[in-house]
């Protein structure tokens, strides 16, 4: 099994980045979606059951893929405002 970590933000976008991807159905501002799978396509087939992400889209960003065989960092954020 596998960690895989969709992560996309609009917070700097502009006109400019038309063929940006837009992954969750609603507006936002950063969306992330993380799911334990065996293999992306199955991850995609889990998050497919929630109609609000945009699995088209996802599919244009490559995820980060976490091992579970080593202890690693997971996640870390930092937002300025």
């Amino acid at each position: 099994m596998k960690i895989y970590i969709w992560r996309h933000s609009k917070l700097y976008s502009s006109w400019s980045m038309f063929d940006e991807p837009h992954i969750y159905r609603d507006n936002y501002l950063q969306a992330e979606i993380a799911v334990l799978a065996r293999s992306v396509d199955e991850a995609l087939d889990l998050v497919a059951r929630d109609e609000r992400w945009n699995i088209e889209e996802l599919k244009r960003i490559e995820p980060r893929v976490i091992s579970l065989e080593e202890p690693t960092v997971i996640s870390s954020a930092v937002h300025f405002g």
